[in-house]
This record gives C-alpha cells, sequence and structure tokens, in this order.
C-alpha cells in the first residue's frame, strides 16, 4: 500500500511521534490510522492520542437539561470553518435544534433533522444556511441521560460540552455534586463511570498494549501478564470517572468525593462532545 507523506503528517499531528515512526506505523497497519496509533503505543511512544474516527470539523457544542432536571442532551452541530462557527445564527441554530430534539425526546442525530424549527425543518435551516455560507454542515452527535437528577455543563467557548446523571433524587448535595463531576468529566474525559463499566475490547487493547510495551522494554516473557494487570490497573485509575484524582482535591478520587456529600449518591452515566476530540 502507498503512504502518502500527506498521511505521515496527519498521524504525526495527531500523535506528536516523529515522522519516521510515523511512517513505519502506517506501513505496519497498512494505513490503518487506529492501528498505527496502537503499534506506536506498543512501542512505548508518549503520543498525544487523538483518534482517527473523529473528525477535527469547527462547530458549536451545546448541553442543556429540562426544567424538571430529569432529562438533559446534548448536540454537536459541524461546520468547516471557526468563522461560520463563531456566527450568531449559526450557533442559534444549534440551540434550536437542542430544544427541538429535547422536546421530541429524540433517540439519534438523525431523528432530528425533520424536527420543526421556526416555520421549518432542521434539514431545511441547515440547508439554508449552507446555501449562505457555502459551507458542508451536519448534526455531528446527539446524545441524551435520563436520571433522577441531571446537570449540563457548557465550557467556556461551546468547543465542549457534558451533561451527567445522579440518583438518589433526594440524596445530599446532590446537584451540586453531579455538576462539579460534570466539570470533571470535561477536564480529564474519562472512558466510563467505574472499572466495571469498561468494555472488554478496550480491556483487551490496553491488556495487549501493555504485555507490549513490557516486551519492547526486556521484560521476560513470563512477566507480561502481571505487568500488563499492573498497566490495566493504571489506566482504571487514569480514566474511569469514579476512580481519577478529584481535579479540585488530588488527594481525593470522585469516588471518595462523592462518598463524603453521601455515600449513597450513584453516578448513572455520563456524556461528553468535543469539537475536534
Amino acid at each position: 500500500m502507498n503512504i502518502t507523506a500527506a498521511d505521515v503528517n496527519k498521524l504525526r499531528q495527531m500523535t506528536g511521534a516523529g515522522m519516521m515512526d510515523c511512517k513505519k506505523a502506517l506501513q505496519e497497519s497498512e494505513g490503518d490510522f487506529d492501528k498505527a496509533i496502537d503499534n506506536l503505543r506498543k512501542k512505548g511512544q508518549k503520543i498525544a492520542g487523538k483518534r482517527a474516527d473523529r473528525d477535527a470539523n469547527e462547530g458549536f457544542v451545546v448541553a442543556k437539561t429540562s426544567d424538571d432536571k430529569t432529562y438533559a442532551a446534548v448536540v454537536m452541530v459541524n461546520c468547516e470553518t471557526d468563522f461560520v462557527g463563531k456566527t450568531p445564527e449559526f450557533q442559534q441554530f444549534a440551540k434550536d435544534v437542542l430544544e427541538a430534539g429535547m422536546k421530541a425526546k429524540a433517540h439519534t442525530a438523525a431523528e432530528l433533522l425533520p424536527l420543526a424549527i421556526g416555520g421549518s425543518t432542521v434539514d431545511a435551516r441547515m440547508n439554508d444556511m449552507l446555501g449562505k455560507t457555502g459551507e458542508k454542515m451536519q448534526i455531528a452527535h446527539w446524545e441524551f441521560i435520563e436520571a433522577p437528577v441531571v446537570v449540563a455543563y457548557n465550557h467556556h467557548g461551546n468547543r465542549l460540552a457534558t451533561i451527567l446523571g445522579m440518583s438518589p433524587k433526594d440524596g445530599n448535595n446532590v446537584e451540586e455534586v453531579a455538576y462539579e463531576l460534570s466539570k470533571q468529566v470535561a477536564a480529564m474525559n474519562p472512558v466510563a463511570v467505574d472499572k466495571g463499566d469498561v468494555s472488554q475490547a478496550i480491556i483487551d487493547r490496553e491488556l495487549e498494549i501493555g504485555k507490549e510495551q513490557a516486551r519492547q522494554e526486556g521484560k521476560p516473557e513470563d512477566m507480561l501478564e502481571k505487568i500488563a494487570a499492573g498497566k490495566l490497573n493504571k489506566f482504571y485509575k487514569d480514566s474511569t470517572l469514579l476512580n481519577q484524582e478529584y481535579i479540585k482535591d488530588s488527594k481525593k478520587t470522585c469516588a471518595q468525593y462523592i462518598a463524603e456529600n453521601d455515600k449513597n449518591l450513584k453516578v448513572t452515566g455520563f456524556k461528553r462532545l468535543q469539537l475536534g476530540a
């Protein structure tokens, strides 16, 4: 397979690895960017961590809760340039899409397109703006959560937003705790709430990478499984919400922060959308 200079540069931009390392990784993975990233990690490369399956498009991300705070949604509307993404018309369109989707309790981005907004439909309004700006636009992502208590967090600039659910409704400081954790999700980008929520595919992938890293470091074969298990525990600590260090007090985990307020509080789930991530 022909690996172009543009491919190599794209992987370099995504990972921060050297040009020759990127070229070799792409050759070994036959041009598959995700596999190339895994190859770099297996060889001990410290990489930036952007995934190949996420488009670095411009646009607007916005989240909101229902009035009774039992339902929250977040939408990402993409365009081609930051200039269009910052226009009042585009941003209002994204907010209108969110409102319409919440009213309909849409389950997918595709369900948003025929919904009515401002005497038209989402799809028709998007085509009208495309005609004015000349830029391709799309509703890239739609996520929602239903729980006894939900919160929404919109990071400054609306390039990142999160929603998070908790129970029970009458828990001590439940809304405050939920909001603080929604900011934790924004800052630390966990992959799951707790260890048991991490998919088997991710676990298998991290174990394989851990073993290959240890092998590259010259560790004996009979020690690889144990070393990889240790690396997996580190992954859980870094990448699952309850086990992460709490950003406002690194001496405690998020689980400990929750328990200090109410040991019966539970995070039911979260969603996080970020432009270019």
